[in-house]
């Protein structure tokens, strides 16, 4: 089974997929990201903005989520922001095509909140995270289609596990 977060920066993906690892027997992490950051020290790739554009980053991520799944078992909990539509249907028909069960959810908070976690996270610059939130808007409609939606304005990040684990393993006690 799959679990993936999704939603845009701030929200808490990172820190709840942690959680969830934690709270969830034979559970494992993956961070696709790290399928774009192999893709970007490729030579002869077109230049593209993000990662997602290319077709390939789409294909190695079913391709490695499939197998890890496979060769891991239990629950592959994965972080990743999707805001294109289209992408993220090649991804889930690819999965769905793998027979791999996939629970899809999207974190997510109010405006300010997600500022105000952007600008408060030293690790990185908020300028580039902060440009996303249009976007994030923009796709929220599809998202709320495709996925459960999680509202983490005021829930902690513990809290916000606690109720994807419920919701994926609903005879865990």
């Amino acid at each position: 089974m799959i679990v993936w977060l999704n939603g845009t920066f701030g929200a808490g993906k990172t820190t709840t997929s942690a959680e969830l690892v934690r709270l969830i027997p034979e559970a494992h992490f993956f961070d696709p990201e790290q399928v774009g950051i192999m893709l970007r020290h490729a030579t002869g790739l077109p230049k593209v903005e993000d990662f997602q554009d290319w077709a390939l980053w789409r294909t190695l991520v079913v391709e490695t989520v499939t197998r890890l799944a496979g060769q891991l078992g239990g629950v592959l909990v994965l972080a990743q922001t999707v805001l294109v539509e289209d992408y993220w249907q090649e991804i889930r028909a690819g999965l769905e095509t793998a027979g791999i069960p996939l629970h899809h959810f999207v974190l997510h908070a109010d405006r300010a909140t997600l500022v105000r976690r952007i600008e408060g996270d030293p690790q990185l610059p908020p300028s580039w995270r902060l440009d996303h939130l249009t976007a994030y808007q923009d796709a929220l409609p599809w998202l709320s289609r495709e996925a459960r939606i999680v509202d983490t304005t005021h829930l902690p990040p513990t809290g916000v596990a606690a109720h994807i684990a419920a919701a994926v393993t609903p005879d865990r006690t």
